[in-house]
């Protein structure tokens, strides 16, 4: 290392410390340029969302961006990202997966032909010691399987949320429908992380104007949450 000589006495001392908290503040702070973040793309056409993109932090928060419709009449969904927060148990397994993989490095497909499309998946990591990325259709490896289940599931659990949000501000009788369709996606396992959902079935379930059974399954499904 390279020492700055000042002379004491008169302006080079109290150069010679400007330059050294200059140098200082511009140092760049690892931890706040490097949080480690794992991501998942999906493009599938003829899908609703039939493109959707995940990225989810080490600290459990994440957004979602998706051109789903809420019918096949509408105009896709509000390009914004959606905010949300999974609960720990499911962000240790996203982040525990990944490492199993080894970050995504090297080839994940299974190279085959013969499989059917099921839409093209990109999975990303990166932290202080990795920016990796991989792209694939199916995947033999276990840990990338699980991966994708854990992200589609949470992609249609964020499309209900979206929906419900909407449902609960311009037409709230047709809230019913879809919470019913989640509880029993939710008992086929079909569902995602709920708790990434919470705070608009928290609103449901709180809201007087909304109908009494409409209110009890938000109440379940945040009662399923809360496991």
């Amino acid at each position: 290392m390279r020492w700055l000589m000042c002379r004491t006495g008169g302006s080079p001392v109290r150069f010679c410390t400007i330059v050294l908290i200059s140098l200082l503040n511009c140092a760049p702070v690892r931890g706040q340029q490097t949080a480690a973040t794992v991501g998942f793309t999906l493009d599938f056409q003829g899908a609703n969302p039939s493109h959707y993109e995940i990225v989810v932090s080490r600290d459990g928060s994440g957004s979602y961006s998706s051109n789903g419709q809420l019918s096949q009449e509408s105009e896709p969904a509000d390009p914004a990202p959606l905010k949300f927060t999974l609960s720990g148990n499911i962000r240790n397994q996203i982040f525990d997966l990944a490492k199993k993989t080894n970050y995504f490095k090297g080839n994940i497909d299974s190279g085959h032909k013969n499989i059917a499309n099921t839409g093209n998946k990109v999975l990303t990591y990166k932290d202080a010691d990795h920016n990796s990325q991989a792209t694939y259709n199916y995947s033999p490896i276990p840990a990338i399987q699980d991966l994708t289940g854990i992200f589609q599931g949470l992609s249609a659990t964020l499309e209900f949320g979206r929906r419900l949000t909407y449902f609960k501000k311009y037409e709230k009788l047709a809230l019913d429908d879809d919470l019913k369709r989640m509880e029993q996606m939710q008992r086929e396992k079909n569902l995602g992380d709920l708790q990434a959902i919470a705070p608009v079935l928290n609103e449901i379930a709180n809201d007087s104007s909304v109908m009494n059974v409409s209110r009890a399954r938000a109440l379940r499904l945040l009662a399923l949450a809360g496991k």
